[in-house]
């Protein structure tokens, strides 16, 4: 068969010759702003300053006083739900978030997986010629997908973010966390003990990575998405910050409330006439209590304030850096919170919230036990529920409930370029789902039909750039319905309807909240919001009609959102879990050299196991860290002290501790112990057999932190275990491998499991 003869290269000056091609660039319009997003967590309606507390918040009040801030802002109630709707500009249930990415289970509205229908914010501000940056806490990761492993298209740069530096789970310790940069785990820059903490080092970062962008491309605008760990427990800050806060609230949460709310009707955060709502009977009153209760009340108040004013001089930061360079003027910032305040600390709140998801009671007297100290290294602290209360003031309830306390939330808007009338307080009903259509608006970048190919879902919110250009906008009317944990509400014409369901998961919520613990049996309460800003008049009795109305209308969006089957059950939720791609390993063999192996990627401890580690002891005699998983709030630790195998186990800050009565002896060795939960005790062992052993103080913990934490090989990271060491105190020989074996144990607490990611978020 004949071949052709090769194709000659045209001649200069032939067609062809000089064409060039170059590919599309996308380039934003010409004067588009930067945007920063900023999101805290947990904090409640009426803790900063702008929406009436005398907690310091300068910075918060500087963008409010250039800006808006808008007091009928609405959220999910919860993290994750709310960080989806905010990333897409849908509902929750619409992108698999109607729960917490802990939980994916079975189920379209649940499953924590953002479909290719909804490309997040990230992504099409990227596509249109933006850099992307995230910093800070992620939690829109499915559980089983957070290993070094990945798969990475939920991390957030599989979201569209081309950088990033945070933590991806629902809290973090401040003083020692375990930090994601981009698609890998690091550590990071200095150790609890040289003066570091996390929110420092996440503006750091944001500040860098936006030096970084600058000197690249100067003339690029960006996205930077900044999300604090702070508000959320633990409340972690050094001493200096709350000292001035000493005796503050000494008044306790009745009184507080009452100057937050005539500071807010003063201001115009809330309407003149509005109604403030009784104590409820579960917030105890606090002149009742015993004074030494009151002043570990008062601490706790303390330090959440501390830990507010060093937040907001953290957002100082950043607005300074962006003014020294310019760059300010021409910044839309939206600075919010995911959620209402948090009353996970319960009745009388815990030093350490580990403590409290695993259903160990708090006392008075543990409590005071480490005032001292709270809000420092050996605490992971969480208020009292009536500050969580108060923090709300006027509305009730809190975090994970659709009342206006859980769903109601700060919002402040700047951009000194693109809003008119700076310092205004802004009364439009608006939710999460309204903040990507805002920035797209704003960074003229319309919404993508097809991405990928994939046609988009229209977005759920609309535009809030009417209310930045023009006080007296009108208000387009709007439905939103609300649901989580089987709490139900919805807002239309003016109403709102909201159902009495009382949520599972927080112990003192199931043994004091009134209400309904049965959908069969859930009342509908309605408010007319126009003039009853606090949903303190019920009128369902007067108007039967339009509760069934709206009763319809939830049930309505419900089915559109996916938000049903409708189930507060958490062993139910558990069943439907979705699973992990490859299995939940029974044992895993863990080789030295690489960095620590995520909790979730272990074989399932809380059923009985087996540790074995095979070491070299050297000539010298042993000594430093076999393996180590966790610290001083939640975890365990193998190590030599004088030579002897010793373990400490921390559960929930209740240390079990346990040591070989001779020394290990040099040359290759078998070192490790064992947890029966039939004996309820750990066996320390040598070469195969047990040389002594310790009962468990109490119930072996489902996982060590909610948090997540890493199995150490041959050293330890963060904070110790215990006092007698200092990490990372490597191990002096060799260790070869570490064995974790989990024979077939009791089986898996499902509400108990649900409860510690419930305390996660």
């Amino acid at each position: 068969m004949a071949h052709p003869p090769p194709r000659r290269p045209p001649s200069p000056g032939e067609p062809g010759r000089d064409r060039l091609e170059y590919p599309p660039l996308p380039r934003p319009r010409d004067g588009a702003p930067d945007v920063v997003v900023i999101v805290l967590d947990d904090l409640g309606f009426a803790q900063t300053s702008v929406y009436g507390s005398d907690i310091a918040t300068p910075n918060i009040d500087r963008l409010a006083a250039g800006g808006l801030a808008y007091n009928r802002f609405h959220v999910t109630g919860m993290c994750s739900p709310t960080r989806a709707s905010l990333l897409t500009g849908r509902n929750h249930h619409a992108v698999g978030m109607g729960f917490l990415v802990d939980l994916p289970i079975a189920h379209p509205g649940y499953n924590a997986r953002v479909p290719p229908s909804a490309a997040p914010l990230p992504r099409v501000l990227r596509d249109a010629g933006y850099s992307t940056m995230a910093v800070g806490k992620w939690h829109l990761t499915p559980r089983w997908e957070r290993s070094a492993s990945g798969p990475f298209d939920r991390w957030p740069l599989g979201f569209g973010f081309e950088r990033f530096y945070g933590f991806l789970q629902g809290d973090a310790n401040h003083w020692a966390p375990w930090p994601v940069r981009d698609n890998h785990y690091t550590e990071p820059p200095r150790g609890p003990g040289e003066g570091y903490h996390l929110s420092e080092d996440l503006v750091e970062s944001a500040r860098r990575m936006i030096t970084d962008q600058r000197n690249a491309a100067p003339g690029k605008p960006y996205l930077l998405y900044l999300a604090f760990g702070a508000m959320h427990a633990p409340h972690h800050v050094a001493p200096a910050w709350t000292e001035p806060y000493r005796g503050r609230f000494d008044q306790g949460w009745e009184r507080w409330r009452e100057e937050v709310f005539a500071r807010q009707t003063a201001a115009g955060i809330v309407p003149r006439g509005t109604e403030l709502p009784p104590r409820p009977p579960w917030v105890p009153e606090w002149d009742a209590l015993p004074a030494e209760e009151r002043r570990v009340l008062a601490r706790m108040q303390e330090v959440y304030a501390g830990f507010l004013t060093h937040t907001d001089a953290q957002i100082g930061r950043l607005l300074d850096f962006l003014e020294e360079a310019g760059r300010l003027e021409n910044t839309l910032v939206l600075l919010l919170s995911d959620n209402g305040a948090s009353a996970e600390g319960g009745v009388q709140g815990t030093s350490n919230e580990h403590r409290f998801s695993s259903r160990m009671a708090d006392t008075a007297a543990d409590n005071r036990a480490h005032l001292d100290g709270w809000g420092g290294p050996d605490t992971y602290p969480h208020y009292a529920w009536g500050w969580a209360w108060a923090g709300n003031t006027p509305l009730r309830l809190w975090k994970r409930y659709t009342w206006l306390g859980g769903t109601r939330a700060p919002l402040i808007a700047h951009w000194p370029r693109g809003i008119a009338g700076p310092g205004r307080i802004s009364g439009q009903v608006c939710h999460a789902v309204d903040l990507m259509p805002t920035v797209l608006q704003a960074c003229g970048v319309p919404a993508p039909e097809r991405v990928d190919g994939v046609e988009q879902r229209p977005a759920d919110g609309r535009s809030l750039l009417p209310t930045f250009r023009d006080p007296g906008a009108p208000e387009e009317p709007r439905t939103q319905y609300f649901e989580l944990l089987g709490s139900r509400s919805i807002v239309h014409g003016g109403w709102k309807a909201t159902t009495d369901h009382v949520s599972r998961g927080v112990a003192d919520e199931e043994r004091l909240l009134l209400g309904s613990r049965d959908f069969a049996t859930d009342r509908w309460s309605l408010f007319r919001l126009d003039d009853d800003f606090a949903e303190a008049r019920d009128l369902a009795d007067d108007h039967p009609e339009t509760v069934a109305e709206l009763e319809r209308r939830w049930f309505a969006e419900a089915e559109r959102n996916g938000v049903l089957p409708l189930n507060d059950a958490l062993q139910d939720r558990l069943a439907a879990m979705v699973p992990p791609a490859y299995g939940i390993p029974q044992r895993g063999r863990y080789l030295p050299g690489g960095g620590p192996v995520h909790d979730e990627a272990l074989p399932p401890l809380f059923g009985g196991f087996t540790l074995t580690a095979d070491v070299e002891v050297p000539a010298g005699g042993a000594d430093g860290v076999l393996c180590a998983l966790g610290d001083r709030t939640g975890g365990f630790v193998l190590h030599c002290a004088g030579g002897r195998l010793t373990l400490v186990c921390s559960r929930a800050g209740d240390l079990d501790r346990v040591a070989a009565p001779e020394p290990l002896e040099p040359g290759r060795r078998s070192a490790g112990f064992a947890y029966d939960p039939r004996a309820g005790e750990f066996r320390l062992l040598q070469d195969g057999r047990a040389v002594a052993s310790v009962p468990l103080g109490g119930a072996f913990p489902l996982v060590f932190q909610h948090g997540g934490t890493g199995l150490c090989i041959g050293y330890d990271r963060g904070l110790p275990v215990d006092g007698s060491y200092r990490p990372p105190h490597p191990w002096t020989g060799t260790v070869h491998e570490v064995v974790v074996d989990a024979s077939p144990g009791r089986p898996r607490d499902a509400a108990e499991e649900a409860r510690i990611a419930l305390h996660g978020d």
